[in-house]
C-alpha cells in the first residue's frame, strides 16, 4: 500500500532537498535509492564532517565514498585520493572511476605503477599516500577528501602501522572517509578519529542488504542452519542437525573407542573456545565438488564461490570439477568468454603460454569455472574477476583473499571446512573471517536472497556453527609501531620531543591509555578495599603485617622443605636453621598471642592476596602509559648509535646526512638498506647481482621456502656482498636486541638465484622450475623487488643508483610487465 505523506513530511521531506541539495543530485542518479546508513554517513559529508563507516561486506560502504569523490568534483579545482589495501582492489577502483569519470580525470599510483598522477581522483595503496606526506608531495595541494578503504586492515600486524600515520598526519583540512568491516569497537575506533581528525561521525549498519539464508550440506539434502528464518541472533539450530550431531558422536564410539587424538581435541576443547568441529576418522557420504556444482546449478543457486583455504586445493577442484565433464555456459558465452579472454591476454609471449598453464586455465573458463588465489598470475585473476561479474564464469574456487574488498559478490558462498592453515597450525576460522566470507553471498539489486552452505562432516557441532554464524563482529586493535623511516621523518619535521606528542596520538597509545584508565578505576576500588581489610586485622597488641609477613615466608620454607628431600645436606641444614628461627620470631610476636589472632589472619590473607593483584595492576598501568613514546626512545638510541642523527650544541636531536638519506627509504628492512649503501657493501654489484640483493631483503619464504645453502647462490660478487650483507644485519640485530627492540628476521635468498636468472634474460619456464614458484607469487615477489630498486636509484649515489636503474628494467618484462592497468 503506498504511503500518502502528510503536509509535515512533505515540508520536512522539501527542506532536506534544500539543506542536502548535492546529496540529493547524487540520489536522484543511482540505480535505487540509498539504505539509511548511507544517506546518514553522505549527509554527514555533505555537512562538512569526516565519517568512519562500519557496514557488512556487501552492504554498499562504497556509495559513501562515490558520493565524496561526486561533492568534490562539483568543485573544478578539489582532489580526492583513494587508498585501498591491495593493489587488485586499487585496480579495480581505478578501472570504475575511469568509467565514470573518464581516464583525464582518474590516476592511479601503486608503487610500481604511476598513472595520471596530477588527475583530481587518484587511487593509491595506503603506502604511497604515506610516502607522500613525508615527502610533503605537491599532489596534496587541493586534496579535498581521502577515502580510506577497508580501514580495519589497521589491524594488520605488517602493514597496519601505515593507516595510523596516514591519519595522524594528513592536514587537517582533507577530510576523510574511512570504510571498515562491521567491528566491535567501532565507537572507541572513532572516538580517536574525533581525537585526530576532528569531527567525525560513526555510522555502523549491521544489515546486510540481500538476507543471508545458511545451509548445511548433510550428503546430498541442504537442511537449514537454523530452525526458521531469521534466528540466527536467539542460536536456534535446526533441531535435525542436532539429532544428526549426536548420532555422529554414537557412531564415533564417544564411550570408549575413541582414539587419542579424539580425546585430546575433547580435552581442548573444555578449555578453551570450542570449535565448530573436532574432526574424526571418516566423512563417508559427502557430495564431491562436481556433484554439488551440478546441485547448485539445479537448485538455481549459481554463480557461486567455493571458499577452500588452499591454493592447490583450489587448483585440484577446478580439475576435479572438469574431469566429471561439468559444463556451465552456452555456445554464446563460449564465444563471449574467448573474445575477452583474447583481448586481455594478447601481450603474453607464445613460449609462456604453456608453462603458465594457459591452455587448461582457458578450457576451465570456457566452461564456466575457475580458480582465483595469490599463485595466479595477475592477469589471470583479473580476466576471472570481469568473468565472473558478467556472469560468465558460474563458479569459482577461491582461497579467501577473494574476499578481502574485490567486487565479485556471488548468489552462494560454499564452506569446503571451517578451518585453515595460519602458517603454523589448523585452526578454526573466527567469526570476523565467516563474516566477511559470508559477506560475498547475495548480489544487491539482482538477488532477493543469498545463501551460504557449509559441507557437513563428522564431528561438527551445529551449536558452535551457529555461534560461529550468530557473533557479527569483531574487535579493531592498533598494531602501530614506531620504525627508523618513521623516526627520522618525524624528527626532521616537528624535532624528537613533539615526535614524542604526536606518536602519544596514535591509536596504540589512545587504545592503552584507555585500558590504563580501566586498570586505574579498579586499582582505586581495590585500594579501598585493602584499607578496609587493613582496618579489620587491625591488632591492639602490636603490627598484624609485620606478624602476617613472619608467618607467610615461615608456611614457604616449610613447604620448600617438604620438597626438596635430594638437596645437599648444608641446604637442609641452613633451611631448618631459618625454619626454627622464624618460629621462634613468630612465636614470641606480640600479635601471636591474641585470642583474635586467627580471625586477623583471615582478613590479613585477603589483604595480601589483592595487594599482590593490586602490584600487578599498577605495574600493567606503568607499562603502557607513554608505551608507544618509550618504544620511539629505543629506535632513536639506535639511530644515535650508527649516526643517522645527532645532537647539537643545545642538545637538541637532528638529522645528520645518512639521516637524510635514510628519510627516503621505506623497505622492511629501512636501516639495513640504508647502512649497507653507506657501507659500501653494493658498489661491486651489477644488475643483476643488485636485482638478486634486493630481493633477498624483500623475500618471506613460505614455511621451507627459500632455506638454500651457498651452492645456489649467484656467483661472481652477489656472495661476498651478500655475506657481509648478513653479518651487519646480525649487529643490527644484536642492537635492537639491546635496545629492547623486536629485531628481525634474518635475510633469505631462496628467491634469489631465481631472480639473478631471470635479470640475466633467463625463459619464464627455467625461472619458475628454479624458483619452484607460481607465476603469481613470482610476479608479486619481482614488483617488490622493482619497488626497494626504485628508492635505490633515487638514495644511491653514483654507481650504485645507475645499477639499481639497469636491473629494474632488466627484470621489468614479461609477465612483469604485462597488467591490464600496471
Amino acid at each position: 500500500m503506498t504511503h500518502t505523506q502528510s503536509p509535515a513530511e512533505r515540508y520536512a521531506a522539501s527542506r532536506k532537498r534544500v539543506s542536502q541539495p548535492v546529496l540529493q543530485a547524487f540520489r536522484t542518479a543511482q540505480r535505487f535509492d540509498l539504505d539509511p546508513f548511507q544517506i546518514e554517513a553522505c549527509a554527514s559529508i555533505e555537512a562538512g564532517n569526516s565519517v568512519l563507516v562500519a557496514a557488512p561486506t556487501g552492504a554498499g560502504k562504497t556509495i559513501v565514498a562515490e558520493f565524496a569523490i561526486f561533492l568534490a568534483m562539483q568543485d573544478p579545482t578539489k582532489k580526492v585520493f583513494y587508498t585501498a589495501p591491495m593493489k587488485a582492489l586499487s585496480n579495480q577502483k581505478f578501472q570504475e572511476f575511469v568509467a565514470e569519470y573518464g581516464a583525464e580525470q582518474v590516476g592511479l599510483l601503486t608503487g610500481d605503477t604511476n598513472v595520471n598522477a596530477q588527475a583530481r581522483i587518484v587511487v593509491m595503496t595506503t603506502e604511497v599516500l604515506r610516502n607522500m606526506l613525508y615527502a610533503d608531495s605537491g599532489l596534496l595541494k587541493n586534496l579535498a577528501f581521502v577515502v580510506m578503504d577497508e580501514v580495519h586492515y589497521l589491524a594488520d600486524r605488517f602493514r597496519g602501522a601505515v593507516w595510523e600515520e596516514v591519519i595522524i598526519h594528513l592536514p587537517q583540512s582533507v577530510r576523510m572517509v574511512s570504510l571498515s568491516a562491521t567491528v566491535s569497537n567501532a565507537e572507541e575506533f572513532g572516538d580517536w578519529l574525533q581525537a585526530v581528525r576532528g569531527e567525525t561521525d560513526v555510522i555502523v549498519s549491521e544489515e546486510r542488504p540481500v538476507p543471508l539464508e545458511q545451509h548445511v550440506l548433510v550428503k546430498s539434502n541442504m537442511l537449514d542452519l537454523f530452525d526458521a528464518a531469521g534466528l540466527a541472533g536467539t542460536h536456534r539450530v535446526n533441531p535435525e542437525l542436532v539429532r544428526l550431531s549426536h548420532a555422529g558422536s554414537r557412531s564415533t564410539g564417544r564411550g570408549g573407542g575413541r582414539s587419542g587424538e579424539d580425546r585430546r581435541s575433547d580435552y581442548r576443547g573444555r578449555n578453551q573456545q570450542r570449535p565448530a568441529f573436532v574432526p574424526t576418522r571418516t566423512d563417508a557420504g559427502r557430495m564431491d565438488r562436481a556433484e554439488i556444482v551440478r546441485m547448485l546449478e539445479g537448485k538455481h543457486l549459481l554463480p557461486a564461490i567455493f571458499f577452500i583455504f588452499s591454493r592447490v586445493g583450489c587448483d585440484q577442484a577446478v580439475r576435479q570439477v572438469l574431469r566429471a565433464g561439468v559444463r556451465l555456459t552456452t555456445e554464446h558465452e563460449r564465444d563471449e568468454i574467448r573474445s575477452i579472454v583474447d583481448e586481455r591476454c594478447r601481450t603474453l609471449l607464445d613460449e609462456d603460454l604453456g608453462v603458465l598453464g594457459y591452455f587448461e586455465w582457458l578450457d576451465g573458463l570456457e566452461r564456466g569455472v575457475a580458480a582465483h588465489h595469490a599463485g595466479l598470475l595477475p592477469a589471470f585473476k583479473e580476466v576471472v574477476e570481469e568473468l565472473f561479474q558478467k556472469k560468465l564464469v558460474k563458479a569459482v574456487f577461491a582461497t579467501e583473499t577473494l574476499a578481502l574488498g574485490i567486487n565479485m559478490p556471488a548468489r552462494t558462498v560454499v564452506l569446503d571446512k571451517l578451518e585453515k592453515f595460519n602458517g603454523e597450525a589448523r585452526v578454526p576460522i573466527t567469526p570476523g573471517e565467516y563474516t566477511q566470507l559470508t559477506g560475498r553471498a547475495g548480489r544487491r539489486g539482482i538477488d532477493t536472497l543469498g545463501h551460504s552452505v557449509i559441507q557437513w562432516q563428522q564431528g561438527l557441532d551445529p551449536q558452535a556453527v551457529a555461534s560461529l554464524a550468530s557473533r557479527r563482529t569483531y574487535p579493531l586493535n592498533s598494531s602501530f609501531k614506531p620504525t627508523y623511516n618513521m623516526a627520522v621523518n618525524l624528527i626532521d619535521q616537528f624535532g624528537r620531543e613533539r615526535t614524542r606528542a604526536v606518536l602519544e596520538s596514535s591509536f596504540a597509545q589512545f587504545q592503552a591509555d584507555r585500558s590504563v584508565v580501566d586498570l586505574a578505576r579498579t586499582v582505586r576500588q581495590q585500594e579501598v578495599s585493602l584499607a578496609g581489610f587493613q582496618e579489620s586485622m587491625t591488632c591492639h597488641l602490636g603490627d598484624f603485617a609485620e606478624y602476617t609477613t613472619i608467618r607467610r615466608r615461615l608456611t614457604d620454607r616449610e613447604r620448600e622443605a617438604s620438597k626438596s628431600d635430594n638437596s645437599l645436606r648444608g641446604e637442609r641444614d641452613n633451611r631448618q636453621r631459618e625454619i626454627a628461627h622464624l618460629r621462634k620470631t613468630m612465636r614470641s610476636h606480640a600479635c601471636h598471642h591474641c585470642p583474635e589472632r586467627e580471625q586477623h589472619a583471615r582478613w590479613a590473607e585477603r589483604w595480601w592476596n589483592l595487594s599482590q593483584q593490586t602490584d600487578v595492576l599498577s605495574r600493567q598501568i606503568s607499562t603502557r602509559t607513554g608505551a608507544i613514546a618509550r618504544v620511539f626512545d629505543r629506535v632513536t638510541d639506535v639511530l644515535l648509535g650508527y649516526g643517522y642523527l645527532s645532537e647539537n650544541e643545545s642538545g637538541q636531536v637532528q638529522l645528520s646526512e645518512s639521516g637524510r638519506m635514510l628519510r627516503r627509504i621505506y623497505a622492511e628492512r629501512d636501516l639495513l638498506v640504508a647502512e649497507s649503501l653507506r657501507r659500501g657493501l653494493w658498489n661491486d654489484l651489477d644488475a643483476a647481482s643488485l636485482a638478486a640483493m634486493a630481493c633477498a631483503l624483500v623475500f618471506e619464504p613460505r614455511r621451507e621456502e627459500g632455506l638454500l645453502d651457498a651452492r645456489y647462490l649467484p656467483r661472481g660478487a652477489f656472495r661476498p656482498a651478500f655475506d657481509e650483507t648478513t653479518d651487519l644485519w646480525s649487529r643490527i640485530d644484536d642492537l635492537e636486541r639491546d635496545n629492547r627492540l623486536p629485531g628481525s628476521k634474518p635475510l633469505s635468498v631462496g628467491l634469489s638465484l631465481a631472480m639473478w636468472k631471470w635479470a640475466r634474460g633467463a625463459s619464464l619456464g627455467d625461472v619458475l622450475l628454479e624458483a619452484e614458484m607460481a607465476a603469481g607469487d613470482f610476479v608479486r615477489w619481482t614488483k617488490q623487488t622493482i619497488d626497494l630498486l626504485d628508492q635505490l636509484s633515487v638514495v644511491a649515489d653514483g654507481q650504485v643508483g645507475r645499477t639499481a636503474r639497469q636491473a629494474m628494467d632488466s627484470v621489468r618484462r614479461g609477465i612483469v610487465a604485462y597488467s591490464s592497468v600496471s
